[in-house]
């Protein structure tokens, strides 16, 4: 109980460094989002920041999942953070001498996209060799309720700072954020549980042991078929959330600052809200139930008031009805993975599922920045080619196109979560699917190496 104690304590000491980090970044990349859209006015410009933010992370993760399993995981966020705060640096050192270009925000968000790749699974192998396993539920509610924080406080405070320090004031406060997570990160002392022969495992070539994580998952039908699912809704997210929403919001508002920051706060404070409610409760007892329903009804009724919402007070409720849904959506898929995977091929595992899963949101962002300026947009002004078809639900004019975004991935998502229910390996995957610690005993069949049986 004392040893549980202490990691408990660890977890969240860790825990506060990265709330605090998280803010600070989504600080600094709210204000740089504005001074994006200032110089361009225009939906690609914003799609491409999404995109470069997403898929280093894509490219990356095969390989950081191998060294997640090799070395210290404490070290690997260590590091990664570090590398966060000199690339804030840069951009800071850019912007103040007047030399900041929209391609060099590029290249910021590649740069902390290929960090993040080794950020993510490390965080969740070590929350799960610090956490019992009845808990990680809550742990990830913890987890997902620090990234809503920081949505809710980021908006704010960047909003407010703004006018008095600028841009490169908020970015000093992102730098002294990391430095708080650094410190925190390097205080604390966490006791390796892996064993002799789970250190041993990941010492093969490099190409083997990427390959046991994809084989860990396609012997498992269950976690392939989540994995599946979970790609099309990052994908219906990509178009939507991340591709078009502030975009979205600053057109139909004639470029208001104010309203997009209250719509990030909203989503932020409904996200908060999920978050404690997971912390608390653990989600459903079927986890699976919290990642197809619950998504199920945030497609429905967030996404669809967005597409027909034209004012302030809609875009609000749908914020508050699609993101208190979220922290159950992520925790739950998080937890299902966690108590499924064994604790020394999670970086492995974790690496590739966070690859392809995340795949599909950069495809969202090239298609729909392009898709919205040339194609919605013209096509929804008075006048355009589908006004009729879509004018009476979404309205006309500036931010109408892209409404209708939303209106498509209210209807594809709900409808990808319920078809869910349908495809029995995913539906039982918590029932037919042996947690981690039973397969110690028996581990399932097949596993396609050799190199790759050793390893599991």
């Amino acid at each position: 109980m004392n040893n549980d104690n202490r990691s408990l304590r660890t977890f969240l000491v860790i825990w506060l460094g990265q709330l605090l980090s998280l803010t600070g970044s989504a600080m600094t990349r709210f204000a740089l989002l504005i001074w994006a859209y200032q110089q361009t006015g225009e939906a690609t410009t914003l799609a491409l920041l999404g995109f470069f933010a997403f898929m280093p992370y894509v490219l990356v993760s095969p390989i950081a999942g191998v060294w997640v399993d090799r070395i210290d995981r404490r070290t690997i966020m260590l590091l990664s953070d570090v590398g966060s705060g000199l690339a804030t640096l840069l951009t800071l050192a850019l912007y103040a001498t007047g030399s900041l270009q929209i391609w060099h925000l590029y290249l910021f968000e590649g740069i902390s996209s290929a960090l993040e790749a080794f950020q993510v699974p490390a965080y969740s192998a070590l929350s799960t060799t610090l956490i019992p396993k009845q808990h990680f539920a809550r742990a990830n509610g913890l987890r997902t309720l620090a990234g809503d924080a920081a949505r809710i406080a980021a908006p704010v405070f960047a909003g407010a700072l703004l006018p008095l320090i600028d841009i490169h004031g908020v970015m000093l406060i992102d730098v002294a954020t990391f430095l708080f997570a650094v410190v925190t990160l390097a205080l604390v002392r966490v006791v390796n549980m892996q064993g002799a022969q789970e250190k041993m495992a990941a010492r093969g070539s490099m190409w083997d042991e990427i390959r046991t994580g994809f084989a860990f998952i396609t012997a498992r039908r269950g976690l392939l078929g989540l994995l599946a699912i979970y790609v099309m809704i990052n994908l219906f997210a990509g178009l939507a959330y991340f591709g078009v929403l502030p975009t979205m919001i600053l057109a139909r508002t004639g470029g208001d600052e104010t309203a997009l920051a209250l719509v990030q706060g909203t989503l932020g404070i409904g996200g908060l809200i999920g978050g404690v409610l997971l912390s608390i409760t653990g989600g459903p007892r079927r986890k699976i139930h919290g990642v197809l329903g619950y998504c199920a009804v945030s497609f429905l009724f967030g996404d669809f008031l967005f597409a027909v919402g034209q004012g302030l007070p809609v875009w609000i409720l749908a914020s508050l009805a699609t993101a208190v849904f979220i922290p159950f959506i992520i925790g739950c898929n998080r937890t299902i993975w966690q108590v499924k995977t064994p604790p020394h091929l999670q970086g492995r595992v974790f690496a590739v599922q966070g690859m392809l899963q995340t795949a599909t949101v950069p495809v969202g962002y090239l298609v729909a920045g392009p898709l919205a300026d040339r194609l919605l947009e013209p096509a929804m002004q008075p006048g355009g080619t589908l006004v009729p078809l879509f004018g009476w639900l979404v309205g006309t004019g500036a931010g109408a196109g892209m409404a209708s975004i939303f209106l498509f991935t209210a209807v594809g998502g709900c409808t990808v979560c319920l078809l869910g229910y349908l495809w029995r390996d995913v539906r039982r995957v918590e029932l037919d699917l042996p947690d981690f610690d039973a397969e110690e005993e028996n581990p399932p069949q097949p596993i396609l190496t050799s190199a790759q049986a050793s390893a599991d």
